[in-house]
This record gives structure tokens, sequence and C-alpha cells, in this order.
């Protein structure tokens, strides 16, 4: 439980008073185009311990962001949250977006370790990008194009075998082991 409501300090919203506001928040959000969210669900639990949208959608440019990123306790740093990511991001890719973004406060230091983890190269920090709950928000950019997907794919692939992981669902390989090793460096290509 967050009865601190610190899980909810780099969002623009929260934290909720009660599960019931909650529910109708995201029961106004849950049918918009852009944020688009989904619930993350586990098997064979068939249980909701997160959320996640794609946002700034732009299919004429072929750019899609994925954010708005809440999980439970239960689903941080869990296969379960990497296999919603990846799964997030191969259908972006299947739907033929050529750039997939992860954007988050500067200081959000879970966050960054998190899109580098996944493979995401860092792209820069956009300098007082906006102001949420009365800060300012330095934003730091990273991205996956469509010509890194082939490569991150496979390294999903193994990661998420099921012989990645030893009888106490401990990795036997780590993913950032996996993934290139150059992501914080800003190249183009």
């Amino acid at each position: 439980m967050d009865a601190e409501g610190r899980n909810w300090t780099y969002l623009p919203y929260g934290p909720f008073k009660s599960i019931e506001v909650y529910r109708d928040w995201l029961r106004s959000v849950q049918d918009g185009p852009d944020p688009r969210f989904f619930a993350i669900v586990t098997k064979p639990e068939e249980k909701a311990l997160g959320v996640a949208s794609y946002l700034r959608i732009t299919p004429t440019s072929g750019s899609i962001e994925v954010g708005h990123l809440h999980y439970s306790e239960v689903l941080k740093r869990s296969p379960a949250a990497t296999e919603a990511m990846v799964m997030m991001m191969a259908h972006a890719f299947a739907l033929g977006y050529r750039r997939y973004e992860w954007k988050c406060d500067a200081i959000n230091a879970p966050s960054r370790a998190a899109a580098k983890r996944l493979g995401f190269r860092f792209e820069g920090i956009f300098r007082q990008a906006t102001v949420y709950k009365d800060r300012s928000r330095d934003t730091a950019w990273y991205a996956v194009i469509d010509k890194d997907w082939p490569q991150l794919r496979q390294a999903f692939e193994v990661w998420l075998a099921p012989d990645n992981f030893d009888g106490q669902g401990r990795q036997r390989v780590r993913l950032s082991d996996l993934t290139p090793d150059d992501r914080e460096k800003h190249e183009s290509d």
C-alpha cells in the first residue's frame, strides 16, 4: 500500500483519497484516444496490477510514447512488468511506428534506470519542459527506433525465456546485460 502517495510523485495526477476516487478517475480516462490507457493484468490470476498508456500518438510521423506508468508493489521489478513493456513496444512496432519514446522527470531515477534497462537510448534533457504539481520539470527523453527493435526483441526473448529464471524466480542473465551498452550516449544514426 502507498499510504504516503510516493508512487504518484512523478505523475501529473494523484495520489487519490480512496480507491473509489481512483476508479472514478480511471473511468474518466479509460476510453480516451490519447493517452490510451491499458490495464496490466497478470496470468493466471487475471488481476490488474498496474496501468500504462500510449500517448503523443502521431501516426503521420510514426512516433508513439509509452507513459503514465503506475505499478503496484507486486508488479514493480517483476518479469511481468518487463513483459508488459515488451508487449507494448512490440505492438507499436507491429503497427508500423518508427519511433517509440519514453519520457520522464529528469530526477526520477527509477524511471530513467528502467528506460535504460529496456534498451531505450538517452537523447537528452529538455530543460523546464513542463510544470506539474507546482514545480518545474526537466524531462529526460529516451527512444527506441525501428532499426533497434530486432536486436532488442531478441534480447527480450532471451531474458523472458523460462530457463533464464531459477526455481525461486531469480534471473540468471540480467536484461541490462543483453541490451546495448551505449544507451547514455547521444548519437545520431
